[in-house]
């Protein structure tokens, strides 16, 4: 395993850029997981960091517990005027999302696994066929009676007017973001296709990741038993910094162009 801080400006710093550069490359089916950490740049706050969400406001952990959610509507109320105020609605694509775009344009990024709801992966222009959203997306609602799906912003919309708990208008049933909160189970659909494709690759990108939520952390041992190589990009150590072949500390939004960008397009039928 390689592990230097990319931001020095030593040799051995460079040398293991062009290094990693090279396995993009060469990679023919490379598979991205991605974390809370790709989107900081952005301006999207992560959760448990020293400026994260439940750091900061450890009451807001609750409005994500699925449980509380449900039985007390001065949780949901709350949840609703934090979501008129959520940061990702004047969130953009920063370089590392970017990274990644010019990676698909290659040809050789075989899927995107997001932990991220955020959607700014579609949003810089990732297909969203190639985009697994392990935890949901924000930016719809779901009626938890009869699980019918409309967009965020009409939702919002209706709070703006004075609604401080809006219900379903099909069913009457509760609204409630359409990601998974804690107590929900996940779409074992979803969590299958994360791991058919990780076992697919032939390297996988880890990103912004702490790597230590399950099972979508288990993407990377998975990844690596198939024989892939796997990098870990990240500024924090992870749960998995052992199976790493290369370790790039430092900010995503400087590595991710660096190791990303180079990849020329795959003639047809690579």
């Amino acid at each position: 395993m390689s592990e230097l801080d990319p931001r020095g400006h030593d040799r051995a710093g460079a040398d293991l850029i062009a290094r990693v550069t090279d396995w993009v490359a060469q990679a023919r089916r490379i598979v991205a997981l991605t974390g809370a950490g790709i989107s900081t740049d952005s301006g999207i706050p992560d959760f448990r960091g020293p400026q994260g969400v439940w750091t900061r406001n450890p009451a807001a952990e609750k409005q994500s517990t699925l449980q509380n959610y449900l039985a007390d509507p001065a949780v949901r109320q709350a949840a609703w005027r934090g979501r008129l105020e959520h940061t990702a609605w004047q969130a953009r694509p920063n370089r590392g999302h970017q990274a990644l775009v010019a990676l698909e344009r290659s040809g050789r990024l075989h899927a995107l696994i997001t932990q991220n709801v955020d959607e700014l992966h579609q949003i810089a222009g990732n297909s969203p066929d190639k985009v697994i959203e392990v935890h949901g997306t924000i930016r719809r609602v779901m009626c938890w009676r009869c699980g019918q799906r409309t967009p965020m912003e009409q939702a919002l919309a209706r709070v703006r007017a004075g609604e401080t708990d809006p219900a379903c208008r099909q069913c009457g049933g509760i609204l409630k973001s359409d990601t998974i909160s804690f107590g929900q189970a996940l779409v074992p659909e979803v969590i299958d296709r994360a791991m058919t494709v990780a076992g697919e690759a032939d390297l996988l990108l880890a990103i912004g990741s702490t790597l230590q939520v399950y099972p979508v952390a288990g993407a990377v041992p998975l990844a690596a038993r198939a024989g892939a190589k796997v990098v870990i990009v990240n500024a924090e150590p992870t749960g998995m910094d052992d199976l790493a072949d290369a370790l790039l500390r430092g900010p995503i939004g400087e590595i991710l162009p660096a190791i990303c960008a180079p990849a020329e397009t795959l003639p047809p039928g690579a």
